[in-house]
């Protein structure tokens, strides 16, 4: 009976780990989806606008990002067929770094 019940308990620490861990999968590939988005529209316009910037920190702030950073964006525009790059830095849950780095070519 004490082996179950010892069984049981380590059990039930092991899947709250891994819902923690599959959490944290879930919201990088939210932040991953935002990027391609915003690099996307950076490719039609030429670079990260004011507005754009503006919408995607607070994108980032529903999705969990605290300290969020966009430094080393292309925020001057850039002539067709030049690269953009969009850089997101943060942290998942006020603990976990993170880096997100987009890179293509303005087409507009």
């Amino acid at each position: 009976m004490m082996a179950a019940g010892l069984c049981m308990l380590a059990m039930t620490a092991v899947m709250l780990a891994y819902m923690n861990n599959a959490s944290m999968v879930f919201r990088k590939a939210e932040i991953n989806q935002l990027a391609r988005k915003y690099i996307l529209r950076m490719e039609t316009v030429g670079r990260l606008t004011e507005e754009d910037r503006l919408a995607l920190l607070l994108e980032l702030e529903n999705a969990g990002v605290t300290e969020p950073d966009l430094e080393g964006s292309t925020t001057d525009r850039v002539g067709y067929g030049e690269p953009v790059v969009l850089m997101i830095r943060g942290k998942l849950e006020g603990e976990y770094d993170f880096e997100e780095k987009r890179i293509s070519t303005a087409k507009h």
